[in-house]
């Protein structure tokens, strides 16, 4: 705290320095506005930017101080190297965006918080230095049951797993950089209406925002606003790894307006996912499929999306697993191409929009897909699907539906079918064509079909 002639000499200084150099008057104003707020002096606990020696128990002193007498916590700017810091149940640190650097100093975990009711950090640089954590954190910074989160406008940099875990925690990660994660950017498992918003997420060699669940239930995360860069998929698989946003059985989850490019596997990809709502996203240069709804899920409304360049577009599939329910509507998907991250058996990569069950797929443009621009069932994993009003252009073929014994209602209607190569409407068997064009009629001979009104040319 300041005292009234602390006070005056401050602002006299504050005062001379601003004729000299108004930019250095305005930072330094507002550090020592945010101690006149009343926050701890970190220095007076001996706790000091720059110092070449490790600063962790001191740094336990002050956190231990700011709980003790729930008064927030200010770090000048400089450098303070740290290890195993457990944060006490209620915490509100902050420092100067960029210039406040916490460093990792090794042997073990930088931040853990468990069981803790508020935790608040701000303008705080965590830099994992690309040392080694030890195997009792998953993260750089690892937040377990935390009531109420707030990070905003900070930076969490060469972590050596993750950049930042929660797991059981409700609040918010806004505006703030995550980069260097050799796993995951931001990892939430069992989150409880958690937003996660505005941020950035790059270079992660395993993932970029994963939202997930033990077990398949209510989630209510909101993920908006992101972008989402170079997701790698070190560890390999076959779409474990490598996504840009991926929910894993967590239900009700909305995912809208992000940027996501140059990711291994998908840019968004849900599995198991109920009542997903994924929509206008830019999913830029997928190494596999752009959005990929499967597996488990019942519900999810795809919307107003754009994939550009990806092997597959959309997929909206594995009705065998009990995927079903769903809304495509409005999406661009262009720029496909045959060829991806693994060998996918047949028929191949380069499809625009696919889907199996009580699903509607209208108003969609796609191009440039060279196996297929929409299809519909695979083999008898075919019930209810409409595709209609949408626009093909330069596919090999322009839709295909399965036609195998088993397969449920499927309607393909007032759809306009451009520079299709192998034909506008086929019936397959599974890979295999195994009708005419239907656009040009046969159709009638499936009982399960209809087919009408579309423009082909």
């Amino acid at each position: 705290m300041l005292n009234r002639r602390q006070l005056l000499r401050a602002t006299t200084g504050f005062a001379v320095l601003g004729l000299a150099c108004p930019a250095m008057a305005a930072d330094l104003s507002g550090i020592a506005l945010t101690a006149m707020r009343g926050s701890i002096d970190a220095t007076e606990l001996g706790v000091r930017p720059g110092a070449l020696d490790d600063q962790s128990k001191a740094f336990a002193r002050l956190l231990k101080r700011a709980d003790e007498t729930d008064t927030p916590i200010f770090l000048p700017p400089g450098v303070y190297r740290v290890s195993n810091l457990t944060l006490p149940r209620n915490l509100r640190l902050s420092g100067v965006p960029g210039a406040t650097r916490i460093v990792y100093g090794g042997d073990g975990y930088l931040l853990l918080a468990e069981d803790t009711a508020r935790i608040d950090l701000t303008g705080l640089t965590f830099d994992g230095a690309n040392r080694w954590l030890s195997d009792q954190v998953q993260a750089l910074v690892d937040l377990r049951g935390v009531a109420a989160l707030a990070m905003d406008n900070c930076a969490i940099i060469g972590s050596g797993r993750s950049g930042i875990a929660l797991e059981r925690s409700s609040g918010r990660i806004e505006r703030s950089t995550v980069s260097g994660a050799a796993e995951a950017g931001i990892y939430s498992v069992e989150g409880v209406r958690l937003t996660v918003a505005d941020n950035s997420v790059t270079d992660c060699a395993n993932g970029g925002i994963l939202i997930h669940r033990w077990q398949r239930g209510d989630d209510g995360t909101l993920v908006t606003g992101n972008r989402v860069e170079r997701i790698a998929a070190r560890s390999g698989g076959t779409g474990q790894f490598g996504n840009g946003i991926n929910l894993f059985r967590a239900a009700n989850v909305i995912v809208s307006a992000n940027m996501v490019a140059d990711c291994a596997f998908s840019a968004i990809r849900a599995n198991s996912a109920g009542n997903a709502q994924i929509s206008g996203n830019t999913c830029l240069r997928s190494g596999e499929t752009g959005l990929y709804q499967e597996f488990a899920f019942e519900g999810a409304v795809i919307s107003g999306n754009i994939v550009d360049g990806a092997a597959n577009g959309i997929s909206i599939v594995n009705f065998n697993e009990g995927g079903r329910l769903a809304v495509c509507s409005g999406n661009l998907v262009r720029n496909l191409n045959t060829t991806g991250p693994y060998d996918p058996g047949a028929p191949g990569f380069g499809c625009g929009i696919a889907a199996e069950a009580d699903t509607t797929i209208t108003g969609n443009v796609i191009e440039n897909a060279p196996l297929y621009g929409i299809s519909l069932g695979w083999g008898p994993h075919l019930r209810n699907v409409v595709a209609t009003g949408n626009i093909v252009r330069q596919a090999g073929t322009g839709i295909v539906v399965s036609v195998v014994e088993g397969a449920g209602p499927a309607i393909v209607s007032d759809n306009v079918i451009d520079g299709a190569a192998r034909g506008a409407i086929i019936g397959q068997r599974w890979a295999e064509p195994a009708t005419g064009d239907l656009a040009k009629g046969g159709a009638e001979a499936f009982a399960h079909l209809t087919v009408e009104r579309n423009r082909v040319s």
